[in-house]
């Protein structure tokens, strides 16, 4: 049996890790490692200053106080150091990581954690809160398509399920990253003392939607599996920047 790492960003109860969990417990030896508490939109944050607390909740189930990165990172570097998970999986994710999503993403960050240690990664989301049988019905297939064929890239996956019934699902697609406008404005509210306090305003509309992207495939009620890389550098920008800088 496969050895997998679950973590998510919307916490150890949630529920898009506990149905990930069951819809591969005849196929895995799964170990869920998840924060105590929601933490979406916690990037790739460590916690830096304080103890990282854990607790076994239930039997191979931790519940830490930390972030997504945290969880992932103590589970590959102690909790499973001596028996490494095959695979690292995290999700199913309470709503989408599309496009821009995908830079602020607890859920994808923790799969890039595991991509960063060494250990194949993939990060489930479901656009929406209902159908999540139908993301770990997806879970499972790429599971056991790895199985038979390892997966051919050591690139991290970013897979986004549309929130419908499995037999409404068209099928799936390999896209690249869309992109939104900028987000709305800031809202500005009142504390019960009359002090300002900001929420962060709605996302931006889809901007770069068209075919291919992840946007689109969504819409047009796809699955939509993205490989995505970690290195950042713009490599083609390279002899620019050298130029430029020789310039001076």
């Amino acid at each position: 049996m496969l050895r997998v790492l679950l973590s998510n960003d919307d916490g150890v109860h949630a529920e898009g890790i506990r149905v990930l969990a069951d819809a591969l417990r005849d196929r895995a030896d799964i170990t869920i490692v998840a924060p105590d508490r929601n933490r979406s939109g916690a990037s790739n944050s460590l916690t830096l200053e304080q103890p990282l607390r854990v607790r076994e909740i239930e039997p191979q189930v931790y519940s830490v106080e930390g972030t997504p990165t945290d969880c992932v990172h103590f589970a590959l570097n102690e909790l499973m150091k001596d028996r490494m998970p095959d695979l690292v999986l995290t999700g199913i994710n309470h709503g989408a990581n599309l496009g821009d999503d995908v830079l602020y993403s607890g859920t994808v960050a923790a799969a890039m954690e595991g991509h960063f240690l060494g250990v194949q990664a993939i990060a489930f989301s479901l656009v929406g809160k209902t159908h999540f049988a139908t993301a770990a019905h997806i879970a499972r297939e790429l599971v056991e398509q790895h199985l038979k064929q390892p997966i051919p890239t050591n690139r991290l996956l970013n897979v986004n399920v549309p929130d419908v019934a499995i037999d409404q699902l068209q099928g799936t697609f390999v896209t690249r990253l869309g992109a939104r406008h900028h987000a709305e404005d800031m809202i500005k509210q009142k504390d019960p003392r009359g002090h300002d306090i900001y929420w962060l305003g709605p996302p931006g509309k889809e901007q770069d939607a068209g075919e291919g992207t992840d946007f689109h495939a969504i819409e047009n009620g796809y699955v939509s599996l993205t490989p995505l890389q970690v290195d950042l550098t713009a490599h083609e920008s390279l002899l620019t920047m050298d130029n430029w800088l020789k310039d001076k």
